[in-house]
C-alpha cells in the first residue's frame, strides 16, 4: 500500500500526522449467521476478488499495518465492515483495537444485507444497538481534540443529517479549535457532481446535499431541512480547515467553500489510503 500524501495547513505549532483510511468492506459470516447471509458474503467475495484475492481484509491490515509502523492515528470514515453478521462485528472489533482510530460511520455499518430495502433512519435503528459496541467511538456523532486539532465525525450515512448532530457540531465549533470534519458520504460540489454524473457515469450521485438543479437521482439522498440547515452552517464556518470523506471508491479532492478542501479517498480494499500531515 502507498498512501496519497497530503498536507493541511490549520496553525498548530506541532505538526501531526494521520492517515486517512476508508471503505474497507471486510466480509464475512458464519454458522451463527443465516444460510441467506452466508451466501451473500459468497456473492459479496467473489464481486470484490475482481480486484484481488481477499482484498477487502488485506487491504485494511496493510493499511493498519502503516498506521502502526508510522505510529500514526488512523481517521477511517465508515464501511469498514460491508453489512451486518457476527463474525463481521468481531472483526470490527479486532481490527479495530489494533489501532489508534477515530471512526465515521458508513452506510454499510447498518446493511442487514447489501441492496435490500431503503435505507433510512428506521433502517438505521434497527442495526445501531447491535452495530455500536463494535467500534471504539458513538457512530452518531464524536469529537476528539488531538494536538490541538478537533477531530469531529458527524454521521450522515444515507446523505442526511439530524438536527441533534448540527446541534452537537455548533457545540464543538464553540470551543474554539481548528476542526478536521469527517463524513462518509461527500458534500455536493459541482465538480463533484460532474465527475460522478458525467465522467463516472453513475446512476446515482452520492453525494450530500444536491441541489434541484443537479438532483441526485435517488429520492433517498435527497437533502432535508435539517440536512440542508447543517450544510449552511458548515459553510459560514471558518474553523473547519478540510472534510474528509469516502463512499465513492475513488481518490479526489477539490475546493468545497471558502479556503475549504474536501478529501475523497478511495477504498482500502483498492490499497488506498491517504496519509495527512496537519502543519
Amino acid at each position: 500500500m502507498t498512501p496519497i500524501h497530503t498536507r493541511i495547513t490549520v496553525g498548530v505549532a506541532k505538526p501531526l500526522r494521520f492517515l486517512h483510511v476508508t471503505d474497507s468492506h471486510l466480509i464475512s459470516a458464519d454458522e451463527r449467521d443465516s444460510e441467506r447471509k452466508r451466501e451473500l458474503a459468497r456473492q459479496r467475495r467473489e464481486a470484490y476478488d475482481k480486484h484481488g484475492f481477499d482484498c477487502c481484509r488485506r487491504g485494511l491490515d496493510a493499511a493498519f499495518d502503516y498506521a502502526r509502523r508510522r505510529n500514526e492515528p488512523v481517521l477511517h470514515t465508515g464501511d469498514l465492515i460491508d453489512f451486518v453478521s457476527y463474525r463481521n462485528l468481531e472483526l470490527a472489533r479486532e481490527k479495530l483495537s489494533s489501532v489508534d482510530c477515530f471512526f465515521a460511520a458508513g452506510n454499510h455499518e447498518f446493511s442487514k444485507y447489501v441492496g435490500e430495502a431503503q435505507e433510512n433512519e428506521a433502517y438505521k435503528l434497527d442495526s445501531l444497538p447491535l452495530v455500536a459496541p463494535a467500534f471504539p467511538n458513538d457512530l452518531r456523532f464524536a469529537a476528539r481534540l488531538a494536538g490541538g486539532v478537533n477531530l469531529v465525525a458527524v454521521d450522515n450515512t444515507y446523505g442526511q443529517v439530524r438536527r441533534q448532530e448540527l446541534e452537537r457540531f455548533r457545540a464543538e465549533i464553540a470551543k474554539g479549535y481548528p476542526i478536521l470534519l469527517l463524513l462518509h458520504v461527500p458534500l455536493y460540489t459541482r465538480e463533484l457532481y460532474r465527475e460522478q454524473i458525467e465522467v463516472r457515469k453513475a446512476e446515482s450521485a452520492s453525494l450530500m446535499g444536491c441541489p434541484a438543479e443537479h438532483p441526485a437521482r435517488n429520492d433517498a439522498q435527497c437533502p432535508d431541512a435539517d440536512t440542508l440547515a447543517f450544510i449552511d452552517f458548515l459553510k459560514r464556518q471558518t474553523l473547519v480547515k478540510a472534510v474528509l470523506a469516502g463512499h465513492l471508491h475513488y481518490d479526489w479532492e477539490g475546493p468545497l467553500y471558502g479556503d475549504v478542501t474536501q478529501y475523497v479517498t478511495a477504498g482500502s480494499f483498492l490499497g488506498r489510503a491517504r496519509e495527512i500531515e496537519v502543519a
